[in-house]
């Protein structure tokens, strides 16, 4: 057994062993049916913090010689498959972490020749009697041993996208990286599995088609592996309930991210986090600062800032993923830095409609203070002060939230402010911190219409109103009360008589002022 060749399977049994682990072994049974066939290729993209590793360890415990699957896979999903004994510890297994090799190295040629020395320096040790044709050559050395002994390769690899993350702007270093692989790897007859998963889909570089014949699933189309992305709802319900947490709120903070084939998938390690601790919060800034974030949407292109405000607000946003290019630097319109922060998990996306949203109220936290610490102008004022906003509101003090949502209220360079629509996005982006309270529905069905705005209070928050808010656009605060009682809006929040306020916001185009009122609810 080696570190790099046939590993014993240790590194599964670690996370086997730990006081969390969620059954993922079913997406063997995908790699088993494909299996020295032309779809035996697959490169799997995914966020941090959502298992890659973790999968990849799991793959080399299962195919590795060395490894003792029986014991390691005891129980688990893929021991009931009928194919489990086929193919289990029957490979001459290569995993290759590639971090590893290019944190060694000063550069991508030095990294190749560390990788290759490394691995022959196991491969010879293990089958150190053959006659070699070129014991310098990984590619040629596997061949070489499997002519003598007739046992297929699965190549796994980790972390595959490092070079583009570390030499973003070196497209020398890039292609050299791609033809090793390619090499390495394609039309070879004795690699029976390739299994290569990071962050990013493999780069495009126009004709230059280095590993084309590889099946790609990514945060944009999962395809078949689409439940093994992160956590589904069954799997978190069930930590729930053993962790004696509360679904609603897991759901609001750590779900978000939809295929068509697995409507709700959630943050793993967020997840595991919140079980261990017992406590929701922002675990996503304990592996990556906000930072990250700030670098693509402070980019300067027409309509990129518009469109986070309005995700911000809860809105959808229509995305073309077509023309991003797989890597980290060539942006050429707002959509390929969309399609990135898909890939990096900062954004959802709608297949059916090709939209992008931010996911959930972690991730939203995270465009909060990214926003906060840029040069929006106001708007960063505002989103500081939303705590401040919600707070008049619980106080009854409207000339506090009128002034509070003016911060909000972006006419230059941001979204046209000439409707309802608009300014219920200012309300929205004005009471941010609402959302750390409230589930925020919008044109929710109420009494005889629908209310334009309502914050029901998240079960532990009980104490709190609920709010409903009507918008007005060049009318009145008090004729949009008037409203919310004629067409009896709270018809549907009865739970909450006696704790319902009521909130009327105008804007006059004449004056450009908001108007704001609030009552209590009386019924």
């Amino acid at each position: 057994m080696g570190t790099y060749f046939n590993p014993d399977g240790e590194a599964f049994r670690k996370m086997i062993q730990s006081e969390i682990y969620v059954d993922k072994t079913g997406l063997l049974d995908y790699t088993n049916s494909v299996l020295n066939t032309m779809q035996g290729y697959l490169c799997i993209s995914r966020p941090r913090r959502f298992g890659k590793s973790m999968a990849a360890n799991m793959l080399a415990a299962y195919y590795s010689r060395e490894s003792r699957a029986e014991e390691l896979f005891s129980g688990f999903e893929i021991s009931k498959s009928p194919d489990f004994q086929n193919y289990a510890n029957q490979y001459n297994t290569i995993f290759l972490n590639m971090q590893d090799f290019l944190s060694q190295s000063g550069n991508v040629t030095e990294m190749i020749a560390l990788l290759q020395k490394s691995v022959l320096w196991e491969l010879l040790g293990e089958y150190p009697d053959f006659r070699y044709f070129d014991e310098t050559n990984l590619a040629r050395t596997m061949q070489d041993i499997y002519q003598q002994v007739k046992i297929p390769y699965v190549i796994i690899i980790d972390e595959w996208d490092c070079v583009f993350r570390e030499f973003k702007t070196d497209r020398e270093a890039q292609e050299k990286y791609l033809d090793f692989l390619r090499n390495l790897m394609k039309d070879k007859s004795y690699i029976h599995l390739a299994y290569m998963t990071g962050i990013l889909p493999i780069k495009k570089y126009g004709t230059h088609s280095a590993l084309n014949m590889f099946d790609e699933f990514s945060m944009i189309s999962p395809g078949p592996l689409a439940e093994y992305v992160g956590f589904t709802e069954e799997e978190v319900k069930q930590l729930c309930e053993k962790y004696h947490m509360d679904l609603e709120e897991v759901k609001n903070w750590y779900d978000g991210y939809s295929f068509e084939q697995v409507p709700s998938v959630y943050s793993p390690r967020s997840v595991v986090n919140c079980m261990r601790f017992g406590k929701i919060e922002n675990y996503w800034n304990q592996t990556e600062t906000f930072e990250a974030l700030q670098v693509y949407i402070d980019l300067n292109f027409d309509g990129l800032k518009d469109d986070v405000l309005s995700m911000i607000a809860g809105e959808t946003v229509p995305v073309n993923t077509g023309s991003f290019t797989n890597d980290m630097t060539t942006f050429r319109t707002e959509d390929d830095v969309f399609t990135l922060l898909i890939h990096l998990g900062y954004l959802g996306y709608d297949e059916k409609n090709k939209c992008v949203f931010i996911p959930n109220a972690e991730v939203r936290a995270e465009y909060i203070n990214a926003v906060s610490v840029s040069d929006w102008g106001e708007i960063s004022k505002a989103l500081k002060n939303s705590a401040d906003t919600l707070q008049a509101i619980w106080q009854m003090r409207p000339e506090q939230v009128a002034e509070g949502i003016k911060e909000a209220h972006f006419e230059t360079s941001m979204l046209q402010y000439n409707d309802e629509n608009a300014l219920s996005y200012t309300v929205s982006l004005a009471l941010y911190a609402a959302r750390n309270f409230y589930q925020v529905y919008r044109e929710l069905p109420g009494g005889k219409g629908f209310a334009d705005l309502v914050f029901v209070p998240r079960k532990k928050f009980a104490d709190k109103p609920a709010l409903v808010v009507e918008l007005k656009w060049d009318k009145s605060a008090e004729g949009a009360i008037q409203q919310i009682k004629k067409k009896e809006y709270c018809q549907s929040l009865e739970e909450y008589q006696g704790n319902l306020l009521l909130v009327a916001v105008n804007y006059d185009k004449t004056t450009k002022e908001h108007e704001c009122r609030i009552e209590r609810y009386q019924k």
